[in-house]
């Protein structure tokens, strides 16, 4: 699933940027910066405990073996600014045609900037880039602004966003990546990060 840190809720056209991107391996010292830091906050939202089970979002994060995020199947980017890493996110491969959006991260001070959807548009890129003509992710119940990014990134939500959390978990998204987003008309149902409730998690890929 795609980092809770994703919470930019603004459509992924990527802004100008004064920065770089660049592909990165898991051990890179700016991608272990991310992952620490989406240890933290899988912990502050989802504690250690996901449907009465003992949860740990250190594992969690550490789950995937690094080549999974290495061409040709996938990928880790991050964005820097004077060599400090500000947001990214990975992709690896869910089938032949699909690609999977995971670890999508931006750090909190810099929230506000629209560098979730630069990181989103970003990875849609490298996909194509990849062979890849479709894109799948998920995200889970205490992760309302990045429901409201990937509506409004084009994706298609398998739940009813109006009814968001729901007892589904994961929370599943994809993208046709050969199809032009819709854009916006994909969040005409707003998430209230205020209403978000402890619903019971029944799935490890709740966070991802």
């Amino acid at each position: 699933m795609s980092a809770v840190a994703a919470t930019d809720a603004q459509a992924p056209a990527a802004p100008a940027l004064p920065g770089t991107w660049r592909i990165a391996p898991v051990s890179d010292p700016s991608v272990q910066i991310l992952l620490e830091d989406l240890v933290r906050e899988y912990h502050e939202r989802y504690g250690s405990s996901l449907g009465g089970a003992p949860h740990s979002a250190r594992a969690e994060v550490e789950r995937y073996p690094a080549e999974r995020f290495e061409a040709p199947h996938g990928t880790f980017l991050i964005y820097e600014e004077d060599g400090e890493p500000l947001t990214g996110g990975a992709l690896m491969r869910y089938d032949e045609a699909t690609a999977e959006v995971k670890r999508v991260w931006t750090r909190a001070d810099q929230r506000g900037r629209r560098l979730a959807a630069a990181t989103m548009a970003h990875l849609e890129e490298r996909a194509r880039e990849l062979g890849y003509t479709r894109i799948y992710l998920t995200t889970g119940p205490a992760q309302p602004e990045a429901v409201a990014l990937y509506l409004r990134a084009g994706y298609t939500p398998g739940f009813d966003p109006a009814r968001y959390p729901t007892r589904q978990v994961p929370h599943p998204f994809s993208k046709d990546l050969l199809t032009p987003a819709p854009g916006a008309d994909r969040a005409e149902h707003p998430i209230d990060p205020g209403a978000v409730a402890a619903t019971p998690a029944s799935h490890k890929e709740q966070i991802a």
